[in-house]
């Protein structure tokens, strides 16, 4: 009696195991599963807008082109955030979507654009976001 309560006991442990949902992602014909991601760029430095287009353009071009030069897409937003003060700060964005290729040092790459854009324009954080998706070209 104690070696079934012993497996029960473990059957239902390992249903508290974590598990990806996404790792059983099926995607449709034509589609395959890959890693996506998505980086939100706050354009503020203090209280205005300090990142002109131009200075966005030349960050693309000098920092992640050349770390993914297959392809990304990059598209304007507007984000909120609390401040300190706790007052909501608003602010234009960008945000800059890879579609990752699951090869060595693409963590490392997304690591380093996040630091480059941090201390180039003052910035406190650069929002990461990574998940599975299905994707077709």
């Amino acid at each position: 009696m104690r070696a079934l309560a012993a497996i029960l006991a473990a059957a239902a442990l390992a249903g508290c195991v974590s598990v990806d949902v996404d790792a059983s992602l099926t995607c449709d014909v034509g589609l395959k599963s890959v890693t996506t991601a998505e980086m939100v760029f706050g354009r503020n430095i203090g209280d205005v807008v300090g990142v002109s287009d131009a200075d966005w353009k030349a960050f693309v071009d000098a920092e992640v082109s050349p770390r993914f030069p297959d392809g990304l897409t990059v598209y304007d937003a507007a984000g909120q955030w609390r401040g300190p003060s706790g007052a909501l700060v608003a602010e234009p964005s960008k945000v800059l979507l890879l579609v990752l290729s699951g090869a060595p040092g693409e963590a490392e790459k997304i690591e380093a654009i996040r630091a480059a854009y941090k201390a180039r324009f003052r910035q406190d954080a650069v929002l990461l976001i990574k998940r599975r998706a299905c994707v077709g070209f």
